[in-house]
């Protein structure tokens, strides 16, 4: 049905946007290496931070969101004048949020925060609203609601954060309201909104069996408990919060605990599809660094603050935000633009299927420069090493161009 098809031209905008972010992101850092290593909180690195966060991760969940409901849900989800008036409030608040943190002018970082938070909430609040009609379990419809209210907390804190650094008026130990804000972003809102729709895609994906049942709640309930009580204990710097840390390392458990139900329960893939499914090699290596990631955190809330936690912080934050949370979106990725890229090939055609056809860059070498180029990145700057984090940017930096070329060609539906 023609209501199901997504919107070809806002999915491209946001999608490109994001790959020309990533690779900006890893550019600049293979560029000056110095400018990002040593301590984590400095004005740059997180000029570049955000480059991943907002400019990638955001930026393809929320051009994936006009793929995955009405493709995996069923749900219509046009796009209309606000959901390009959005893009355009995200675009001009990550480019406003960048350039004012690399020129630490903090006062004129905090207005493009606020910019880029109202496209974003637009776009996850009428998500939300959206969800509710489709034919989901309700257990990712929970995943999605509480991904909208930690999503509605983040940016919150992040405007005030952002004002707090020209004005000095909230309460508290800086690091820590920062910390609260990165763990509500990245795992109450990306981590969540990325279980939800894991439900959905990774059954297509692997192929495999959809999960059901009330057990899919668990992950829902426990990240959310987790979360909660992470973010009220870093703010106010109370003991519980390794207790929380390890409520949330469960809901990552309860979540493998589907994904390995699904692997046991495997279907019969496409017969154009290929042995080697880089999609799910993606989301194998991103589930490696979540573990490692979730190693890093635990020592973090255990361990008292010293030089060596600070250099585990460092890793925590790559592996965390670029080894899983980016890298999973590149395994979904590679799913959905084809799937997508079909849908407005038929549109375009009429109904008559066309063959599928290869893509230009052998997805093998796209994979090998995460492969590596993760390891690389994470311990030149655990070990402060100029030369490693340069090696590890210019392969991440080639993977993502190599990525774009692949977008391009999927996105023009020369893939069809």
């Amino acid at each position: 049905m023609s209501r199901l098809i997504p919107p070809r031209p806002l999915v491209a905008l946001y999608l490109s946007t994001a790959h020309v972010s990533l690779a900006c992101a890893f550019f600049v850092t293979a560029w000056n290496p110095w400018a990002v290593a040593g301590f984590f909180y400095h004005a740059r690195i997180v000029a570049i931070v955000h480059l991943v966060t907002i400019g990638w991760i955001a930026m393809s969940i929320l051009g994936s969101v006009y793929v995955v409901l009405p493709l995996a849900c069923g749900q219509a989800f046009p796009a209309r004048r606000g959901d390009y008036a959005a893009y355009g409030l995200v675009v001009v608040g990550l480019v406003g949020m960048v350039a004012h943190f690399w020129i630490a002018e903090f006062s004129g970082m905090a207005w493009s925060a606020g910019t880029a938070a109202a496209g974003i909430l637009y776009v996850v609040l009428r998500a939300a609203f959206a969800v509710r009609r489709a034919n989901v379990a309700g257990a990712v419809k929970l995943h999605l609601y509480f991904a909208a209210v930690n999503l509605a907390g983040a940016v919150t804190l992040g405007v005030l954060l952002g004002f707090d650094k020209a004005h000095s008026f909230l309460p508290g130990y800086v690091l820590s309201n920062v910390f609260a804000h990165a763990h509500l972003a990245a795992v109450g809102w990306v981590c969540m909104t990325m279980m939800a729709f894991a439900y959905r895609l990774l059954p297509m994906v692997l192929p495999a069996a959809m999960p059901s049942g009330r057990s899919l709640f668990a992950s829902a309930m426990l990240l959310e408990i987790g979360m909660v009580g992470l973010f009220v204990s870093l703010v106010s710097r109370s003991a519980a919060t390794l207790p929380f840390a390890l409520v949330i390392v469960a809901a990552f458990a309860a979540f493998a605990g589907h994904v390995i139900w699904m692997l046991e329960h495997p279907r019969r893939p496409p017969h154009a599809r290929t042995r080697s499914d880089f999609a799910v090699h993606h989301l194998g290596a991103a589930g490696a660094c979540l573990l490692f990631a979730c190693v890093c955190g635990v020592m973090l809330a255990a361990l008292p603050v010293s030089e060596s936690t600070l250099r585990v912080a460092l890793l925590y934050g790559v592996l965390g935000l670029v080894g899983f949370l980016a890298q999973a979106i590149v395994g979904f990725e590679r799913r959905i633009v084809p799937i997508a890229s079909s849908c407005w090939a038929l549109q375009r055609t009429g109904g008559v299927a066309a063959p599928a056809r290869r893509p230009p860059v052998a997805p093998a070498w796209i994979f090998l420069a995460w492969l590596c180029g993760v390891p690389l990145i994470a311990a030149g700057l655990f070990v402060t090493s100029a030369t490693t984090l340069a090696s590890g940017a210019w392969l991440m930096f080639a993977g993502t161009l190599l990525m774009s070329v692949n977008l391009a060609v999927s996105l023009s539906g020369r893939l069809t």
